[in-house]
């Protein structure tokens, strides 16, 4: 284990050079490609501001209404009949939109149940088996341009709703 903490901390050093070395033996403008390559990054921040934004508002105005407590008490008859706990409702719905907000709800999640209750292990598996499908859509596909994503939306939350499935029936089977 010292050997691999030895060698990390030399590996950002050597990319480093390995780069600026590449670019010097093929004779590039080194600095002229990452101006550019910093110009356009600024270009996608630029674009993808707006949509981050918005995302976390309405986040942030879900969680502060307490809209998100009040859906997983409309939702508790039907998640309880599946093994759900009402808790988990609002964090699978918020782990769509954001991983920080998640992360927020898990730790109120644990500080209410704790971490080792059967709520608690179910909702960090959860976050772990599941992924913020409209951020990283988003994200992603904004930065590239594209407005039609086929697929991608109904194939994602399919996935999601697998990893939901798959935390509250692994930690079931585990206690």
């Amino acid at each position: 284990m010292k050997f691999i903490s030895y060698i990390s901390q030399f590996m950002i050093p050597f990319l480093l050079f390995y780069v600026i070395g590449y670019g010097i033996l093929s004779k590039r403008d080194i600095y002229g490609d990452f101006l550019e390559g910093a110009r356009e990054g600024l270009k996608t921040v630029r674009g993808l501001v707006p949509v981050l934004i918005g995302l976390m508002t309405a986040v942030g105005v879900l969680r502060a209404s307490h809209f998100l407590d009040f859906l997983g008490k409309i939702l508790e008859k039907v998640t309880a009949a599946a093994g759900i706990p009402p808790q988990i409702v609002p964090l699978g719905l918020v782990r769509l939109f954001s991983s920080s907000a998640a992360t927020g709800l898990l730790l109120d999640i644990f500080k209410e149940s704790g971490a080792d209750s059967p709520v608690g292990l179910m909702a960090g598996v959860m976050l772990s088996a599941t992924e913020s499908v409209f951020y990283c859509m988003s994200v992603y596909f904004g930065s590239v341009g594209i407005r039609k994503t086929r697929y991608t939306l109904a194939g994602a939350l399919a996935a999601s709703a697998a990893g939901v499935i798959a935390a509250v029936w692994i930690v079931a089977c585990l206690m």
